[in-house]
């Protein structure tokens, strides 16, 4: 249940990509968490082959859906600013379509923004954690997270910069252009370019994925190096540049 200073209308974008099997019940589980708010869902959906769309759109004869029907796999990043342009509420909150993010924690989302600017949804502040998850995997989320927090200073305020689970108020986003629009981490890029003033994080816990397969591979982790790499370009010349200053200095004062 929301709390009176909530009552601010919320948008929900969420992309997919053949979620044919998760979109209705995700779709149904939001709507009766948001029960009594004003509120809408953006389905940005990349011509999934599988029907996500159609699914999205028999839903949204009775319930506040929009589906957003875009020719191609055009990025996770792209998905989510189509989705929020469209969106016509103050807050605005982005989650996956696999229920791996859980509905009942929006609110949760949504009333912190009272306080904040960005609410990310964290597995590792207090109460968030992942489940299911092999060495593997878990080595490859906390690199991203130590990789960003090295070559982007606004990611060092937060626990998780690399998560796709988050809220956030419109005119913070406003001043957001995708840099990188293929890429899969927005967040990275939002609290790059945006660097908000609030910021706030909820634990949650990231559930494994019950129907679907995960759209985690090489091609989404070199991805994500290429955005790091063009968000600390300058970063990185700058530690070069300092680098070669040190070499210059110690061969003329210890030839």
């Amino acid at each position: 249940m929301f709390k009176a200073y909530t009552m601010q209308k919320i948008s929900i974008i969420v992309p997919t990509y053949n979620e044919r099997e998760n979109i209705t019940l995700l779709i149904e589980k939001l709507a009766g968490v948001l029960k009594g708010c004003e509120y809408e869902i953006i389905v940005v959906d990349d011509n999934s082959p599988d029907g996500t769309a159609e699914a999205a759109e028999a839903l949204s004869k009775t319930l506040p859906v929009k589906v957003l029907r875009r020719p191609g796999k055009l990025g996770l990043t792209s998905a989510i600013y189509d989705g929020v342009k469209l969106a016509t509420g103050e807050y605005i909150v982005v989650m996956d379509a696999d229920l791996q993010h859980p509905p009942e924690l929006v609110p949760k989302l949504v009333e912190k923004l009272a306080e904040c600017d960005i609410v990310v949804a964290s597995r590792y502040v207090e109460g968030g954690g992942v489940e299911n998850w092999s060495f593997t995997r878990r080595v490859i989320s906390l690199g991203a997270v130590y990789a960003s927090r090295i070559l982007i200073p606004e990611c060092r305020r937060v626990k998780d910069p690399v998560s796709g689970f988050f809220a956030a108020r419109r005119s913070t986003l406003l001043g957001w252009r995708p840099l990188a629009p293929m890429g899969y981490k927005a967040l990275v890029e939002i609290l790059a370019v945006t660097k908000p003033r609030r910021l706030c994080e909820v634990g949650f816990v990231f559930r494994g994925r019950e129907k679907g397969t995960s759209k985690l591979g090489s091609r989404q982790v070199f991805s994500y190096a290429k955005l790091l790499l063009l968000l600390g370009f300058r970063r990185l010349v700058l530690i070069a540049i300092i680098f070669l200053i040190l070499i210059v200095l110690i061969s003329v004062f210890y030839p």
